[in-house]
């Protein structure tokens, strides 16, 4: 079995298309949708896409789907005025993690951020003390997920923990859509997409941060090593470390 693991995608339209034309190519048996679909400029349109696909799809809920549910943010209101009562509800009601056999990698557990949370931060550079207390009782091989918007592949305590990377909004210093083929190893993929397409639709869709996203996301890309510092710094705020 193989699997696409389409993480953080985030309302990008463009950069899904593309990614989609990728996983059309290698012919999958699944995708993974890991959390936060439609936490973005185009939500409707992406999900209405996501319909269209020709396989099976593996929901996940991210902290961008719970959100729609429980965030009075003017983002988090702006997504949910764009989408359909019934697919709020759908999205909302996706579960939180999901668990599937694949071939040459055993038991692998889908989640967003963590195991036992849509919200830890989680990066290359996580001490090992602080993963191995996030895998405690976790009786898979491989933990897959997103949230932090970078691509890894490390082991902690005998299991090995992936980050697919972003589609949507990637911290990897270049704009591009970042997700992971599974099965039967880890394959991290990289699609191109027509950035000023992305920059038209971004800009005209009415999304409040829209001028923003783009600056800072599409006529540049963030960092691995800009992203990790953030993130690190915030986590250790938190007591995450």
């Amino acid at each position: 079995m193989k699997v696409a693991t389409l993480y953080d995608i985030h309302g990008m339209l463009d950069a899904l298309e593309a990614v989609l034309a990728d996983v059309e190519r290698e012919e999958v048996d699944a995708i993974v949708l890991g959390g936060d679909v439609v936490g973005g400029p185009q939500p409707a349109e992406v999900l209405a896409r996501l319909r269209e696909v020709d396989r099976d799809l593996v929901w996940i809920r991210g902290n961008g789907e719970a959100e729609l549910d429980r965030d009075a943010r003017e983002i988090a209101e702006w997504t949910a005025a764009r989408l359909r009562p019934e697919d709020r509800a759908f999205l909302v009601a996706t579960p939180a993690r999901a668990e599937l056999e694949l071939e040459g990698l055993g038991r692998v557990l889908f989640c967003h951020a963590a195991p036992d949370s849509d919200m830890v931060l989680v990066t290359a550079e996580t001490p090992d003390s602080y993963l191995r207390k996030l895998v405690v009782g976790v009786a898979a091989d491989v933990v897959v997920s997103g949230h932090t918007h970078m691509q890894f592949d490390h082991t902690a305590n005998g299991i090995r923990w992936v980050n697919a990377g972003s589609v949507g909004m990637a911290y990897e210093g270049e704009v591009a859509a970042f997700w992971a083929l599974l099965g039967p190893d880890v394959s991290f993929r990289k699609t191109p997409f027509d950035v000023d397409a992305a920059i038209e639709a971004v800009t005209s869709s009415g999304w409040p941060d829209a001028d923003e996203f783009v600056a800072e996301n599409l006529r540049r890309a963030p960092t691995r090593e800009e992203a990790t510092e953030y993130f690190e710094r915030l986590a250790a705020e938190r007591g995450e470390r």
